[in-house]
C-alpha cells in the first residue's frame, strides 16, 4: 500500500517503511509528525481511493531522521561581449522522513 501526498507545494509517493526527502518542516531529529493532506491511497487487489481534493481519514505518520542542506545548484549567468560573468548557488533545507504509518 502506498499514499500520495503533499507537502511543501509538491507531491509524492510514501510507503509504509521507505525515506522521503521533501521541503523543510518544523521538528527536531527524532520528532513524529502527521501528515494530513493526503491526496490518494493505492492498495494492492483493491480500489484506489482518490480525495476531493484530499482524503478527509487519512493521515500518515513519519519520523523526522534528519534536518539540512540539499547538493548545491550552481547557476550561471553570462551576457555575451559585455565580459559579465556571474556564478551563485543555492542548497536547499530538506527533511528526511521515515514513513511509519498510513491510515485510511
Amino acid at each position: 500500500m502506498y499514499a500520495v501526498v503533499l507537502t511543501g507545494g509538491k507531491q509524492y509517493v510514501a510507503k509504509q517503511g521507505e525515506l522521503l526527502k521533501v521541503e523543510k518542516l518544523e521538528g527536531s531529529k527524532g520528532d513524529i509528525i502527521e501528515l494530513d493532506k493526503v491526496l490518494a491511497i493505492i492498495e494492492e487487489d483493491k480500489d484506489i481511493q482518490i480525495g476531493k481534493p484530499y482524503i478527509e481519514s487519512a493521515k500518515i505518520k513519519a519520523k523526522i531522521v534528519f534536518q539540512g542542506k540539499d547538493k548545491k545548484i550552481v547557476v550561471g549567468k553570462y551576457k555575451k561581449r559585455k565580459k559579465y560573468r556571474r556564478k551563485m548557488g543555492h542548497r536547499q533545507l530538506t527533511t528526511h522522513l521515515l514513513v511509519t504509518d498510513i491510515k485510511h
